[in-house]
Order: structure tokens, then sequence, then C-alpha cells
């Protein structure tokens, strides 16, 4: 056996901050907020049709956080009907990036991790 010990009270506490923000980002609705913005001022109802399958309130809720976040950037134009535009703060649009790398090995390793699955599955269920 190893002598090697770890302290996972020490990792725990490294990964905390880290798991935090990537639950704020991760979501499924988050990320299609993201997206959808990343192709520049975006309108409340623009959000709302591309999303398949997000309510009003859900959306509110999470164009909210993602300001909060410091990830959007709420504009209201004083014109009548009022005119609010979201636009992907400097730090999104780098997060964005992100996301399309992780798409893009998501679609070239996606075969590989259903083989996996299914391997594993035969593997276990016998």
């Amino acid at each position: 056996m190893s002598q090697r010990h770890i302290d996972v009270s020490v990792l725990a506490s490294e990964a905390c901050p880290v798991s935090e923000v990537l639950d704020h980002v991760s979501g499924k609705w988050s990320i299609g907020i993201l997206v959808a913005a990343a192709q520049g001022p975006v309108r409340f109802t623009e959000l709302e049709r591309s999303i398949t399958g997000i309510s009003r309130r859900m959306l509110t809720l999470k164009l909210r956080k993602l300001e909060r976040d410091g990830l959007l950037v709420r504009t209201v134009h004083p014109v009548v009907p009022p005119k609010v535009e979201y636009t992907l703060t400097e730090m999104a649009q780098e997060l964005h990036k992100s996301l399309l790398e992780l798409t893009d090995w998501a679609k070239r390793h996606g075969g590989a991790v259903a083989a996996a699955q299914a391997a594993y599955d035969r593997a276990h269920n016998d």
C-alpha cells in the first residue's frame, strides 16, 4: 500500500471556488443564453425564442444571475416601449470561446464516449 496520503480537504477547498463558478455557467439555460448573446446585442424576446423550452420566469432569473456574475450587461434604451438588450462582457466572450472548444471536443469524442458507455454496460450487466 502507498505511504503517500492526499489531504482531500485541501483539494476540496481549492476546488470549491472553481465548482461554484462552474455551477453558475454550466447550467443548460446559462449556456444557451451565453451562446445566443454571443452574436451581439440581443433582446429578451429574441432570447426567449432562441432557447427552446425556457419559461419567461426562468429566463428572467437566469439573465439576472448572469448579469450579477458579470457575464452579461443589460442596457435599457429610453424609448417607448422600453427596449432592453443584453450583451456579453469581455469575461463572458472569453468563456464563450471555451464553450466552443468544449463543444468541438464533444463533437469529436461523442462517439467514443458512447462506445465506452456501451462497453461498460455490457461488461457490468452480465
